[in-house]
């Protein structure tokens, strides 16, 4: 069981590093996407998740990948932030954590294009570091990985996931 808690912890691990590397600079590298959708089945299964429900979180993967190439046909998201969203929703499936977590995507995301927006309104783009110049620029995009990654966190922060690393953790301590 602690494999399987520390299998886990990709999650996590998998949402700071497509934050930061959006952050910095402005893309989620496929892998991490990958990773995350190709991890869920495997560690679903470990935690003794039954296959019909893990049929049904990859029916809310592939349902959020059309709505998130969608978006990014409108030119509203990058091609990284749609799999990142599509990945994450594999993890939460079809229920009210797949909600939560896209209603604080939403919400982190706004705050972050308003924060932005007044930055890029009062700060000249000549710090010399190079992707604080880049987010400065009003030709740049948002680094919206910044709040798929935040509200994917939360989320997990507070869901059933979290539950199963600490039972794993505890039962090979004990």
């Amino acid at each position: 069981m602690m494999i399987v808690s520390l299998g886990l912890l990709v999650f996590p691990f998998a949402m700071i590093y497509a934050a930061l590397s959006d952050l910095v600079s402005m893309t989620i590298a496929n892998r991490v996407s990958a990773v995350l959708a190709l991890s869920f089945p495997l560690l679903a299964w470990l935690t003794g998740m039954p296959a019909g429900e893990i049929g049904m979180h990859l029916v809310a993967g592939v349902a959020c990948l059309s709505f998130g190439f969608a978006a990014f046909a409108a030119g509203w998201i990058g091609g990284g932030d749609a799999k990142l969203f599509a990945a994450t929703a594999v993890w939460f499936g079809l229920t009210p954590a797949l909600f939560s977590y896209v209603m604080l995507a939403s919400v982190f995301g706004a705050v972050l294009t308003i924060l932005l927006l007044l930055s890029r309104s009062q700060i000249a783009p000549a710090t010399g570091i190079g992707f604080v110049d880049r987010l400065l620029s009003a030709e740049t995009g948002v680094p919206y990985g910044i709040a798929l990654g935040g509200a994917g966190l939360f989320v997990f922060s507070q869901s059933a996931w979290v539950d199963k690393i600490a039972a794993g953790l505890l039962g090979a301590s004990m």
